[in-house]
């Protein structure tokens, strides 16, 4: 019975903090929907300004930049930083010859 209502609380905590919905994101190369769905305190506005922010300033180079993006504040990035990827998107391939 003990057991059965500690896990019941350990899921409340995990569900109630977003832990069980963070996914790894690269935050160089996913989409608006992407980011919304993976970061914690992120919706859909604050994960289209990180996307308007990229296509304005170029790929992050840290993951701290992240809170350069209006409406993120640092808190959000620590709460995120386990799952942060960075990386370069990938490059457009020519159908030149």
């Amino acid at each position: 019975m003990m057991r059965t209502f500690l896990a019941a609380a350990l899921l409340a905590v995990l569900f109630a903090s977003g832990a069980v919905n963070a996914a790894e994101v690269n935050i160089n190369t996913a989409n608006s929907a992407e980011l919304a769905e993976r970061l914690v305190g992120i919706g859909a506005a604050k994960a289209a300004a990180i996307v308007d922010y990229r296509r304005s300033n170029g790929p992050f180079r840290s993951i701290d930049d992240l809170a350069k993006v209006d409406g993120i504040g640092k808190a959000i990035v620590e709460q995120n930083r386990a799952n942060i990827r960075l990386g370069k998107p990938a490059k457009p391939t020519s159908t030149k010859p």
